[in-house]
């Protein structure tokens, strides 16, 4: 196969890299700077900047998915070769007499540790993976509970101008 085990985990690595560089370029834009780099406020409609982030989710999820299966391939191809590897290992060491088998079994062990290390590696790779989806569920959620309370505020904001106004067309129409 042309993929490697470092090539899925470098994959891994870079899609664990992009969205937490997502998350703080997120931050930076919201931090403090100079009126003319910051976009007016009031230009900006959540639901459009909820929807971008969205289709960023689920583009990152399909990803996820897709290297998901990548791995589960390898697994399949790696537990493949080594049973093949063990019934010839078998075989050889059947037709063979006991002071032959010596090097054979010193080459089985150091390919097992081999074999031992890329499996701690898959976990790894693993687990990099859980924590990309870890990251993106967390900014998803953050930008949902920003929304709700910027719709929250807003709703309080009308009733308040609203409040305001009827008390001002009171005081208009009181005598002095």
């Amino acid at each position: 196969m042309s993929c490697t085990i470092d090539k899925i985990l470098t994959d891994a690595r870079t899609l664990l890299e992009r969205p937490m560089r997502e998350a703080g370029a997120g931050c930076a834009e919201q931090g403090p700077g100079p009126a003319a780099e910051r976009p007016d406020p009031s230009g900006l409609r959540p639901h459009v900047v909820l929807a971008q982030e969205n289709t960023q989710i689920r583009d990152l999820q399909q990803e996820n998915r897709e290297l998901w299966v990548s791995l589960e391939e390898h697994q399949d191809a790696l537990e493949l070769i080594m049973s093949k590897y063990r019934k010839q290992m078998l075989q050889l060491l059947e037709g063979r007499k006991r002071e032959e088998a010596e090097p054979v079994l010193k080459v089985h062990q150091a390919n097992s540790g081999e074999i031992e290390s890329q499996i701690d590696r898959i976990c790894e790779m693993g687990e990099v993976m859980r924590k990309a989806v870890q990251v993106d569920d967390e900014q998803f959620f953050k930008v949902q509970e920003k929304l709700a309370q910027l719709e929250l505020e807003n709703k309080e904001l009308r009733e308040l101008l609203s409040i305001s106004k009827e008390s001002f067309e009171v005081g208009k129409d009181l005598p002095d």
